[in-house]
């Protein structure tokens, strides 16, 4: 589970430094009350949070979990990984990714990337040392899968109509404040900015929950598509790999765990806020499916 956590915090952080520059710079006072010109000015801003978020995603994927990018192969399991992933590459109909491992004992992958033919896909050292030959093409076709399926730029979009809505009403609740609650008659005050940046906090998270319900119907396309790359059976074995694993302690950064392939569970609110699908729930449905 790493792609989707990371690119939230991305997102948030630059979603907040982009609102709280522009309030000390002023641009918030020409939005006014008009509600129409304010829903422009959150929209520039809230997509540009999302689409920085996503062209630096595979650079920030890199230096927080330290892989390590595959150039010249060293071993020949380093020359059979690049070999599958290029393969699958191929029958997905993507340019080849760049292709890396890193150093973590549990089972996990992630891929990420801006652009479907300029992406990376990378596996954790454990899972290549127990999984078999065959589990581990799976877990690259479903990796494949999400970039094949053009997740990352999807999740963008989304994630900026998402801004601009947090960003509008934040600006409308810290207006509230400012005027009805401080009774501010003299412009803008000091009430605004600390009940927007409050909101924008608040809202943020809540929003989160609209890009998590994405992130875990996205795991299902990337389950099939993993299953027409690689084999239905190969694909539903590393389910069942992962899923005999799932007790073992994390080494991910807790930022990246929804950049991969294993997902925890959870229930109650906080299962509204997993980026995959319980794996047994992704089982049974490859199992009903022809």
């Amino acid at each position: 589970m790493m792609r989707i956590f990371l690119f939230l915090a991305t997102n948030l952080a630059v979603l907040l430094v982009a609102s709280i520059t522009l309030s000390l710079l002023g641009v918030d006072r020409y939005t006014g009350t008009n509600y129409g010109d304010l829903l422009a000015f959150c929209a520039v801003f809230g997509f540009a949070g999302s689409l920085v978020s996503l062209f630096i995603s595979k650079w920030m994927a890199k230096k927080s979990t330290g892989t390590q990018i595959i150039t010249e192969p060293r071993t020949r399991q380093e020359q059979w990984l690049l070999q599958t992933v290029e393969e699958l590459a191929q029958k997905a109909g993507i340019g080849m990714p760049e292709v890396g491992i890193f150093p973590a004992h549990e089972s996990n992958a992630f891929a990420t990337g801006w652009n479907r033919n300029s992406a990376l896909v990378a596996v954790s050292q454990g899972l290549l040392e127990r999984f078999s030959p065959e589990e581990t093409k799976a877990v690259l076709a479903h990796e494949i899968g999400h970039v094949a399926n053009g997740d990352m730029v999807t999740l963008s979009l989304i994630q900026g109509v998402v801004n601009t809505f947090v960003m509008f009403f934040a600006r409308i609740f810290g207006d509230f404040v400012d005027r009805v609650v401080l009774k501010n008659e003299e412009g803008r005050g000091i009430g605004y900015f600390v009940a927007t940046i409050a909101a924008e906090l608040v809202l943020g998270i809540l929003a989160s929950i609209i890009v998590m319900w994405f992130s875990r119907r996205r795991e299902f396309r990337a389950d099939e598509a993993g299953a027409d790359l690689a084999g239905k059976h190969a694909m539903i074995g590393a389910l069942n790999r992962l899923r005999a694993e799932q007790g073992l302690p994390s080494e991910m950064p807790k930022t990246l765990t929804a950049f991969g392939i294993s997902g925890g569970l959870k229930d109650g609110l906080a299962g509204l806020l997993m980026s995959h699908p319980p794996l047994e729930v992704r089982i049974a449905a490859l199992q009903q499916r022809n």
